[in-house]
């Protein structure tokens, strides 16, 4: 007896979703048997081989009408059955030397994603061949998937499957019809592999983990094929869709598939439905779980059972999954995505929640945001130490909602204590306390990038955001990043509630500037979208918009509105993406914003040299007594000398600084040298004591 944690298709290609390997390390420290899928990462392995595409190019018969683009692929067919087993094991590490063939664009069939080509090349600068390939291998491989939307399963993407279905679907109706219609080809080589998952574990219990609208088709087609084919095997759903989109589910339907439906945070609610198969539990234990018990839909939520804190749940454990398998991609010439997709990135979280919680477009009344919980730096460190001897990997993406930074600074300095070398990236917020010793700190301990979220360059709308931020902060601390080398990205919105025309070209301006400065490298618009359990979403009369609200059995997050404004905010995505693409590659600075547009837009009331002065604003800062000192640097070197001057003679401490780039050479009288480098000892990262600034102050004129 065992429980089958499963990521139905499709979540990401390069890396595992974390959620089975969570709940998997939370099992190990229960003794509970389990085993993990990533049934995504079979399911795309399966289709895009020899084997696969061959199954998938005789889906298309005679009478099918292509397109041109599809007649296009399908003529050269067998180009494409040769290649594509060369091409995935290049892409997931293993042949490296095929890179001048691929790019030599005489290998690989080519269609219409590879028009862009010569753009996306000039785009990516100087990069490697390697990249280039990887590039010109994902063009390859979008093609294909262009056909196989086009002509033999509608439902199909990379990254998701029917994710149109599971978006706002208030109603199951919709989601039912399509779930009585045959099953397609993905669908068929889904049951298939987890088929052969189910003989050889024999589970007692499967779980199904959707993180996003686009698993929650397959999840459900999983646990159709699970109900009609070993009817005493119990199905457990949840992750990330079920969070925000099922608080208020009364739809029977869903239970012809799943038997459980559990909210937030997995271990309890898991842990309490196998105690309660097992018969060690009575159904009245269980925590936030929906069952239906005498045809009707309950909520279970046990008050007495509390949750496991974050140092209970042990480490995520990435063992059964096909680890050296992951596909590399470049998809895109966005600095930050090309991160997300290219490598494969151990998930971590540093703190359970978000310390801040307070911005109004967020889901901060849901326990995934507003339940706070840091975990220890030594404890991170010990999970980081566990995953690298398991995985063999070394990058971390920390995934939290936002960073804290006197967490990172913490986290930080146990990884320069313990010698863990590792690359590392993660979501913060712009916070004034990222000075630029804090950012020399965070790149010595191995961070690449951070992304934080600017959204909207407009004082006015970052207060109605209760962001917490102003554009003078994000500049200075978008400097010190740089300093450090440290790339960051900046999440952007439009079509805030209430947000003007005017407002909208002001802050393509503001973002402007700070590209053009090298403030930020990398960035990505989004629309707005209300959502039900944001503060917006809860009071949206107090912003000024009139939900569009319908009647729900089934989910509940994005809601259609109404703004006073009666602004079409749409007509600016084009333009938005298509400047912020050429900014982010250092080009087109000098263009007026109205270049971007192809309809009339206000000129920007905003300064041409704004950022600038921002940025060269001398704000003096004394440094507080409780200030922490450290150093990071290599023991110097200290050469005694005596001058001479007018018959008087004294001694010169002569200090060598040496690190891996530079040499610096200062000289102090003999006294302060000699204090000098017995403090630099003293308050090196690797002594267990930190001292402050007040300490070494005393200390100094002792």
């Amino acid at each position: 007896m065992s429980i089958l944690l499963v990521t139905p298709p499709f979540t990401l290609l390069n890396t595992p979703y974390p959620a089975t390997a969570y709940l998997k390390g939370f099992f190990e420290t229960k003794q509970i048997p389990n085993y993990q899928i990533d049934l995504g990462l079979e399911v795309t392995l399966a289709l895009f081989c020899k084997k696969g595409l061959t199954q998938l190019f005789d889906c298309v018969t005679n009478d099918t009408a292509l397109s041109e683009n599809s007649s296009h692929i399908f003529l050269l067919k067998n180009y494409y059955i040769q290649t594509i087993d060369a091409v995935i094991e290049f892409l997931q590490g293993k042949n490296l030397t095929l890179a001048n063939k691929i790019c030599s664009r005489t290998f690989l069939p080519e269609s219409k994603r590879f028009a862009q080509i010569d753009q996306s090349i000039i785009f990516f600068g100087e990069l490697g061949i390697i990249d280039k390939a990887k590039h010109i291998a994902t063009l390859y491989l979008e093609d294909l998937g262009d056909f196989i939307q086009e002509n033999i399963d509608p439902f199909f993407g990379f990254s998701r499957y029917a994710e149109s279905l599971g978006r706002s679907a208030n109603q199951f109706d919709e989601i039912q019809t399509h779930l009585e219609k045959p099953l397609s080809i993905i669908e068929n080589t889904t049951i298939s592999i987890l088929q052969k998952h189910v003989e050889l574990q024999q589970p007692k219990l499967i779980v199904l983990t959707a993180p996003f609208p686009g698993n929650l088709f397959s999840a459900l087609r999983c646990g159709q094929f699970i109900k009609k084919n070993y009817p005493t095997i119990k199905i457990a759903f949840g992750g990330g869709f079920a969070n925000t989109e099922l608080r208020s589910l009364s739809e029977k339907k869903v239970f012809d598939y799943f038997d459980f439906i559990s909210l937030d945070d997995g271990e309890l609610p898991l842990e309490n439905i196998w105690l309660y198969i097992n018969n060690q539990l009575p159904i009245k234990s269980l925590k936030r779980t929906y069952v239906l018990l005498h045809n009707e839909v309950i909520y279970i939520n046990n008050s007495n059972c509390n949750d496991y804190k974050q140092n209970e749940i042990g480490t995520p454990n990435y063992t059964d999954l096909l680890l050296d398998k992951y596909i590399n991609v470049i998809e895109v010439s966005n600095p930050m995505h090309k991160l997300w997709s290219d490598g494969r990135w151990n998930k971590l979280t540093m703190a359970h929640g978000c310390y801040w919680a307070k911005c109004t477009f967020c889901d901060v009344s849901l326990p995934y945001i507003k339940d706070y919980e840091p975990i220890a730096a030594q404890l991170l460190c010990d999970r980081i130490e566990t995953i690298i001897a398991q995985t063999g990997t070394t990058g971390f993406h920390f995934v939290d909602e936002a960073a804290p930074p006197s967490l990172m600074i913490k986290l930080a300095l146990e990884i320069l204590k313990r010698n863990i070398n590792i690359s590392w990236w993660t979501n913060i917020r712009f916070e004034k306390s990222f000075t630029q010793d804090v950012c020399y700190l965070l790149a010595a301990s191995g961070c690449i990038a951070v992304s934080g979220g600017l959204e909207i360059a407009s004082e006015r709308l970052l207060q109605l955001i209760n962001k917490g931020i102003t554009v003078p902060q994000v500049t200075k601390v978008t400097a010190h990043f740089r300093a450090a080398g440290i790339m960051t990205h900046a999440y952007l919105m439009y079509g805030y509630p209430t947000q003007t025309e005017q407002e909208t070209v002001d802050s393509l301006e503001m973002v402007r500037q700070l590209f053009a400065l090298g403030l930020l490298q990398s960035g990505y618009w989004h629309r707005f979208a209300l959502t039900a359990h944001s503060p917006i979403g809860l009071n949206p009369q107090a912003y000024h918009i009139r939900p569009h609200l319908a009647n729900i059995s089934f989910a509940n997050n994005d809601i259609a509105f109404t703004d006073q404004t009666n602004i079409d905010h749409d007509i600016f995505s084009f333009g938005l993406e298509k400047s912020l693409l050429n900014y982010m590659h250092q080009s087109h600075f000098d263009q007026p914003l109205q270049h971007w547009f192809t309809h009339k837009i206000p000129k920007t009331t905003i300064e041409k040299n704004t950022i600038e002065k921002y940025l060269n604003e001398k704000i003096y800062e004394s440094i507080k007594p409780t200030a922490k000192i450290v150093y990071l640097g290599n023991k110097p070197q200290i050469n005694f000398t005596i001058q001479s001057k007018k018959g008087m003679q004294r001694t010169i401490a002569e200090i060598n600084f040496t690190s891996n780039r530079k040499k610096l050479t200062i000289t102090v009288p003999e006294l302060q040298g000699k204090w000098l480098v017995q403090v630099l000892e003293k308050i090196h990262f690797t002594k267990d004591k930190i001292y402050t600034y007040k300490e070494l102050a005393t200390d100094y004129e002792n």
